[in-house]
């Protein structure tokens, strides 16, 4: 499970990579070992190669090695509800530890606030704030299954007319985006104490209920946690050459001549390719080709569930093509919905590549939140307190607000941008920040 048994030499130390615990290393040594095919990162001063297992984390091989050659304790910490339980698939993989000499903190992270960040977060576990009330979850889950039969019982009882279809339609899109938020929590936190509970929930709520894939999600979505808005690491950012975000890579682009698409208009082409198409086309072709390319079966067996119980249901009343344009519309809707919210929390942000910050910095850099309400908590799946959530993943939403004043009094301390946005704000920097982006690439096109 380590790597091979090759000897290094490392601050007066050797240690056999293939999991001799007898290594003493320097900062400097452990930074060296960041590449593909040689992973070493440190947890609480001790010394991993996961050059081999990282192909078997259970989170995915990318989001472990994001943090190759750099001290991952606050990203294992935020992402392990059980670390005890984990850490006994680390043993093997030990390879030795920092150097007495050397600090806690890498690439010239603040030490104050490191300190201070894993003070609020053992005081944030005693407070009992990452146990999560399961009543919360059902009650949840039972208002979008009522949702979605309320959808069905209104073409029913009252016929398919133009009104009665649409009102269903938004009724369908908001059960849609709703499970969307309730997967999201499956996902990231342990609802109930079984393991076995968690993972059948999350399965149903994203495959029986959306007909997406909870494996495509964690993987891809644990790598946007770990280096959120950083290219090359989180998918989110990847747009594919559609657009250029923040306000490195339009200068890149511009400065290499790539012109891809019309950069300086792209706040205008957002409306056409953004919203209206990420769910129904690009996230739907990719679901299906992760499953079938991974071979992923049971993935694929539970989205079929859901189409079977939607074409049952409404193909006695629209037919196979009605119920086609039907689906193909509420997706349109939910797509909309779930482009706003997710991107008024990133886009506008700091957007670049490896900066190497502390996990306070670097998620707050990348994230802001959206005023509370009871409709902002509930039309955002309580994403509006993105801060909170990025740096207690597995925290329950309906702890958030509890946790919200103890982040903002750490930030205000060592001088961390906490920014919080009304929802309409919110909305239009998204269209903001991509007109900056577009007219720094044409800049950089025209004249450098």
């Amino acid at each position: 499970m380590g790597g091979g048994g090759q000897q290094t030499e490392a601050g007066g130390g050797t240690a056999d990579c293939g999991g001799s615990r007898g290594g003493v290393f320097t900062w400097e040594e452990v930074q060296k070992h960041a590449h593909p095919d040689d992973r070493w990162l440190v947890i609480e001063r001790k010394v991993y190669n996961i050059t081999k297992w990282a192909q078997r984390h259970p989170g995915g091989r990318r989001v472990i090695s994001h943090y190759a050659g750099e001290d991952a304790t606050d990203a294992f910490r935020a992402f392990h509800p059980e670390p005890n339980l984990v850490r006994k698939f680390l043993k093997p993989l030990l390879i030795g530890e920092l150097a007495p000499g050397e600090p806690n903190q890498d690439h010239q992270k603040s030490e104050a606030v490191l300190r201070d960040f894993r003070a609020l977060r053992e005081s944030v576990e005693k407070m009992e704030l990452l146990r999560a009330e399961p009543w919360f979850f059902w009650l949840y889950l039972g208002h979008i299954i009522l949702l979605e039969a309320l959808a069905l019982a209104l073409l029913w009882t009252l016929g398919t007319s133009w009104p009665q279809t649409l009102l269903c339609a938004v009724l369908l899109a908001t059960s849609q985006a709703q499970a969307g938020w309730l997967q999201h929590d499956f996902g990231h936190l342990s609802v109930f104490r079984s393991s076995r509970w968690n993972h059948l929930l999350h399965k149903f709520t994203i495959g029986h209920l959306k007909g997406a894939s909870a494996n495509w999600w964690n993987h891809r979505h644990f790598q946007h946690h770990a280096k959120p808005n950083i290219f090359r690491k989180d998918p989110d950012v990847n747009m594919l050459h559609t657009f250029v975000l923040g306000k490195t890579q339009p200068v890149e682009y511009g400065i290499k001549k790539l012109k891809y698409l019309p950069y300086n208009h792209q706040h205008q082409y957002f409306f056409l390719i953004g919203p209206p198409l990420l769910i129904p086309v690009y996230f739907h072709i990719q679901i299906i080709q992760t499953m079938i390319s991974r071979r992923d079966w049971v993935d694929l067996l539970w989205s079929l569930t859901y189409y079977l119980r939607y074409f049952l249901c409404y193909v006695p009343l629209f037919g196979g093509w009605g119920s086609i344009a039907l689906i193909s519309f509420v997706r349109f809707l939910e797509s909309h919905w779930f482009v706003w919210v997710t991107q008024m929390n990133h886009i506008p942000m700091d957007i670049d590549y490896e900066k190497h910050q502390d996990w306070l910095s670097m998620q707050l850099a990348a994230t802001c939140n959206i005023e509370q309400s009871f409709f902002n908590d509930w039309f955002s799946g309580h994403l509006n307190f993105q801060i909170e959530h990025h740096l207690f993943p597995t925290m329950p939403r309906h702890n958030y607000w509890k946790v919200a004043p103890l982040v903002r009094a750490l930030c205000h301390k060592h001088g961390v941008p906490y920014r919080v946005k009304g929802l309409w704000q919110g909305f239009t920097d998204i269209v903001s920040s991509l007109k900056k982006s577009g007219d720094l690439w044409l800049d950089a096109y025209l004249h450098k």
